[in-house]
């Protein structure tokens, strides 16, 4: 299955967004409609990717927005860019979520004592290739860090992309401290960081900041999809998730989107226009002591 992207709005402003089309034309929501599995028997993921290698701009799925588009994160009313924390410039990996999976903020987690995010699984894609917001990828998972974030679970799948030269040669997480000496330990700093100049505190980890295997990963990742199984077919609260899909849920459902419907929402977006500037504060360093 493939899939192509449509702008609306203007790139760099608090109208953009991301829509998702499959490959009979048709919206869909990234979210919920575009399969976990690309190869459910090699356990082979789909990835959506949100954030391109060494961009700042902090884009995710909008789980509250009907059809769930791609939009830039806001607090206090501006769009939200990650800082370049000495040594780090931007996204240290093509950065997103695995679709058809939910982190339950109902749900204590067994492993860190924390409940969920209310997002889907996050993944660190660590292949060779900066790939473009919005595209779909195969990845093969490789292993899995536990960040608390402001005391909720949120994972890190680290992956890499099945079509990578160097694909065949990691299969486990202590292949990427083989062949990307410093890559993992670089990830625990980046994300521990990030936070920083924004006023917030170091973040923290379970496990003493030591990253699973790719089994224990494996099984993280269906646990969050049998979360979201219990979201899609109204067993669990959706809260303010959006649940309307156009290719998971019956037509009697509540959260069934008729073609037509997700076309009209689309529609009354606004069309893609001029792209806004990115502010020059984005390309600054920001150092400071470390703990």
């Amino acid at each position: 299955m493939s899939y192509t992207v449509e702008e609306r709005g203007n790139p760099n402003s608090l109208s953009y967004r991301l829509f998702f089309k499959n490959a009979d034309g048709k919206y869909i929501s990234p979210f919920h409609d575009i399969p976990i599995y690309a190869e459910e028997s090699k356990n082979i993921f789909h990835m959506v990717v949100e954030v391109p290698r060494w961009t700042n701009a902090k884009m995710e799925i909008a789980t509250k927005d009907l059809l769930n588009p791609i939009k830039q994160d806001v607090k206090k009313d501006k769009l939200r860019y990650v800082a370049n924390v000495f040594p780090h410039k931007g996204y240290i990996w093509n950065y997103g979520a695995i679709p058809q999976t939910w982190e339950d903020p109902a749900h204590k987690d067994g492993d860190t004592g924390c409940c969920g995010d209310n997002d889907p699984i996050d993944v660190c894609e660590i292949g060779s290739k900066v790939c473009s917001r919005g595209e779909v990828i195969k990845v093969k998972v490789l292993g899995i860090l536990a960040m608390i974030d402001e005391g909720e679970t949120d994972w890190k799948v680290i992956a890499i992309n099945v079509e990578d030269p160097e694909a065949n040669d990691m299969n486990n997480i202590n292949d990427v401290r083989r062949l990307k000496p410093g890559y993992l330990e670089a990830t625990v700093d980046w994300f521990k960081r990030y936070k920083v100049p924004d006023g917030k505190p170091e973040n923290r980890f379970a496990f003493n900041e030591e990253f699973k295997d790719k089994d224990f990963a494996v099984e993280v990742i269906k646990s969050t999809h049998n979360l979201w199984k219990d979201l899609i077919s109204q067993k669990t609260s959706a809260g303010k998730v959006s649940c309307k899909n156009t290719c998971v849920s019956e037509c009697d459902s509540p959260y069934c989107c008729s073609a037509e419907a997700a076309k009209a929402a689309v529609d009354e977006t606004c069309p893609c226009g001029k792209e806004d500037a990115i502010p020059a504060s984005v390309d600054k360093w920001f150092y400071y002591e470390r703990k």
